[in-house]
């Protein structure tokens, strides 16, 4: 940039050039004076004690000790609320950990028994600090117990499929209960003899239902045992049906509780209707009243 002076005491024009160092310079020059300036202004102020400057350096750290009690009250009140929510939670979870856990068969443990309790309500302040440490010791808590009630839920899960596939569900409806578990005086034979099932009397013809889930894994006749169903349950459970006047799956199939099998007749080696019911666990038979007892229908059965 130039800058032509004119003067009428100057025989000529003079002409001066301003280059941006100049320009750089003079503003360096001006940063210097003001912060010298300021320095000074506030040496003086200390030193001499001005009691405008005090007032006003008093005014600011009063208005920024205000500005950090409010951030900290207010921190501290959204504390101690997240707190109160986190206990909430925990006794929630507590109560719900026990209700499950009851559902899952467990025992739940019994609160510790610390007698009579009382006195006056002195609630005691909590620090920033304290406030946070009893907040991660319960975010703790939350997490473990969440660990716990998952594995309540699978615990349920595992029941439940265990239930479906336990022989728990009687076989015929409104039968009469004929030759149980165990030694008996084989009716044909006349000689002891074991037997392997339960024996339910019923007309021909009456339905037969699946006692679990399962696959069916024999659909056929048997000289012995006549129409007979085999179904696996998994784990080495089997139920069989003996006896039926007819069948109404065929091997392979996937059968639910309840649904029909067949129905009650006098097939193979039989005196008349009925329904001969096995449970074998690999392969070795069990009573089946331990099981169909866990149903519930077993206590309907009559005696003839």
């Amino acid at each position: 940039m130039q800058i032509i002076l004119v003067s009428r005491h100057l025989s000529a024009a003079r002409t001066i050039t301003i280059m941006p160092r100049h320009v750089l310079l003079v503003l360096a020059v001006f940063v210097a004076l003001v912060l010298s300036t300021s320095l000074l202004f506030s040496w003086l102020s200390v030193h001499w004690r001005l009691p405008i400057v005090e007032n006003f350096v008093l005014s600011l750290q009063q208005q920024e000790s205000r500005r950090i009690q409010n951030y900290v009250s207010n921190n501290l009140e959204l504390m101690a609320t997240r707190l109160g929510e986190l206990q909430g939670k925990v006794l929630q979870l507590d109560s719900l950990g026990q209700r499950v856990s009851g559902l899952a068969g467990d025992k739940p443990a019994k609160p510790l028994d610390k007698g009579g309790q009382g006195g006056p309500f002195l609630p005691e302040s909590m620090t920033a600090g304290e406030l946070q440490q009893e907040i991660e010791r319960l975010a703790t808590s939350i997490d473990d117990r969440a660990e716990e009630l998952a594995a309540l839920e699978f615990r349920l899960l595992e029941k439940k499929v265990k239930d479906r596939l336990l022989p728990t569900t009687l076989p015929v409806k409104n039968a009469h209960f004929g030759s149980p578990f165990g030694s008996r005086i084989d009716p044909i034979a006349g000689l002891r003899a074991r037997h392997e099932g339960i024996d339910f009397v019923a007309p021909v013809g009456t339905p037969i239902v699946a006692a679990a889930d399962g696959v069916v894994v024999i659909a056929e006749s048997h000289s012995e045992f006549g129409n007979m169903v085999d179904i696996d349950h998994g784990d080495g459970l089997t139920s069989r049906y003996a006896h039926l006047s007819r069948l109404d799956v065929a091997t392979g199939r996937l059968i639910k509780r309840g649904e029909a099998i067949g129905a009650v007749g006098s097939t193979g080696r039989s005196t008349g209707p009925h329904l001969h019911f096995e449970v074998r666990m690999q392969g070795i038979a069990q009573n089946p009243a331990l099981f169909l007892k866990q149903g519930g229908e077993f206590a309907l059965l009559t005696r003839r």
